[in-house]
């Protein structure tokens, strides 16, 4: 890559420097995002600042976000009556004959848009989708996680947090995998060409008032990681679908392209997202640690956990729902398929991190199987869900594994009952319809339609005669 071309990137990075400073609030030299939290201080932020465009973003059941513009003189409208649309063209939501969906802007998720996009000042906030009568719509994903998020309090907790690890790459254009660098773990300049790309989505990511923990490039070529500071569930899944727009949009921007495509290069390490998650019974008091337990676990981090195991090959069409989700499923690409949890065994499905003395509110387990092109607010409300699961069954955790499960023979496996994730879309399909947690999670309705998609897109890869298929074939 050209040194001119850097230099345009490091040129992008300080326009949004300076672009940014005049309209969000800024501490040590570090943006802190808005703090907004009614109408009210929305719409002056929006007089004060000269807002010209106002993007309301919602989610589809696939994860993919969905938005639209409102003008300044429209939006005090918005919050009182929120804005009608067809639901019945966006995936997974309403049938055409009841299609009629209302959008009510959700003030303390306003963030300003750190770049012009074209002549606007934007600001953008997340939408809750109603239906006619007002009522919160059971189909948006977004009140799905809201729902789920709301049994904690029947169980004596007060909220879960989340800390993801999501990872992608960069490539030339969206036309073939060219990488833009041959760098691996943790390399430095100049062969790990990502970093000031990396630079620019941090600095974006903290004017929208997420926090970053540190970033890197990853193992495979053109490979990056950000990690996002923890937060608590519902904040993080806008987090998320903040972070993965970012991230493409500082690319396309910059004449680059950035994918959350879990396999994307068949000779390197695929994708995927670790999800750090923990529960706690109050503001301080973490309902994983137990000081007297071996692994510092409590029986409530025990039976989550558990249920968490129990219920993998179920999640998996949430968490990893792509075809191509399954190419990063196997062994040898440090992706885990066996269903095991372990500390440092990184070969496992669940890991616990190692525990610091003196640092128990940071107990918590690492589910290393989803992967960042997941829908986040059905993934995290199903992954609540399995672990609620095993605390209403007082599910038995297993002993945790020490060996590399890769090493294991399937009768080794088989003898210390280990089973293993599905090992293709339609295999977890399967698993999801005889999935009690699944479909109580979701309902019926979300379910089948997500079914329905998911066996539409099996059924197009199966019936696709590839490249190397023809090539490999055609003297039969």
């Amino acid at each position: 890559m050209s040194n001119d071309f850097i230099q345009r990137v490091r040129e992008f990075s300080d326009e949004m420097v300076a672009y940014t400073a005049k309209h969000v609030p800024v501490e040590h030299g570090v943006p802190q995002g808005l703090n907004l939290k009614t109408k009210e201080e929305v719409l002056a932020y929006i007089r004060e600042h000269e807002i010209t465009s106002i993007r309301l973003w919602f989610t589809d059941i696939l994860g993919f976000v969905k938005k639209f513009e409102v003008t300044p003189a429209e939006i005090e409208g918005a919050f009182d009556e929120g804005m009608g649309f067809d639901g019945s063209s966006v995936e997974g939501y309403q049938r055409i004959h009841e299609s009629d969906m209302v959008a009510f802007p959700i003030p303390e998720t306003a963030q300003f848009i750190p770049f012009q996009v074209g002549p606007a000042r934007c600001i953008r906030m997340f939408a809750e989708i109603r239906s006619p009568d007002g009522t919160p719509y059971a189909g948006d994903p977004r009140v799905i996680l809201q729902r789920g998020l709301g049994r904690l309090k029947k169980h004596g907790f007060s909220h879960m947090n989340i800390g993801p690890e999501a990872e992608f790459f960069y490539f030339a254009s969206d036309r073939a995998p060219e990488v833009l660098d041959k760098a691996g773990y943790f390399d430095m300049v100049p062969v790990d060409v990502g970093d000031d790309f990396r630079e620019a989505t941090r600095f974006a990511l903290q004017a929208m008032g997420i926090n970053v923990e540190y970033m890197h490039h990853e193992v495979a070529h053109s490979q990056h990681e950000i990690d996002l500071k923890y937060s608590r569930a519902l904040c993080m899944a806008d987090n998320l679908q903040t972070y993965k727009w970012l991230v493409k949009e500082i690319a396309r921007r910059n004449g680059i392209y950035a994918t959350f495509m879990p396999k994307p290069l068949s000779d390197q390490n695929g994708s995927g997202m670790h999800v750090h998650l923990s529960i706690f019974s109050d503001e301080k008091s973490n309902a994983f640690y137990d000081a007297n337990d071996a692994h510092h676990l409590s029986k409530t981090a025990r039976h989550f956990l558990a249920g968490v195991l129990a219920n993998a090959r179920g999640m998996c069409l949430i968490t990893n729902q792509w075809y191509n989700s399954y190419k990063r499923l196997v062994p040898g690409y440090e992706a885990p398929v066996y269903i095991a949890w372990a500390e440092r065994n990184r070969s496992a499905l669940v890991r616990i991190p190692m525990y610091k003395p003196g640092n128990e509110v940071a107990t918590r387990i690492e589910l290393r199987f989803p992967d960042a092109a997941c829908n986040p607010y059905l993934a995290f409300a199903v992954m609540l869900s399995a672990g609620l699961k095993g605390l209403d069954d007082e599910l038995p955790l297993a002993d945790p594994v020490i060996d590399d499960l890769y090493c294991y023979t399937p009768l080794q496996r088989e003898q210390q009952g280990i089973d293993s994730l599905p090992h293709d879309l339609y295999d977890a399909i399967q698993a999801a319809i005889s999935s009690e947690v699944v479909r109580a999670t979701l309902g019926d309705d979300v379910l089948d339609k997500l079914l329905e998609t998911k066996l539409e897109e099996y059924e197009g890869y199966r019936l696709h005669v590839s490249h190397r298929e023809f090539d490999e074939s055609i003297n039969l």
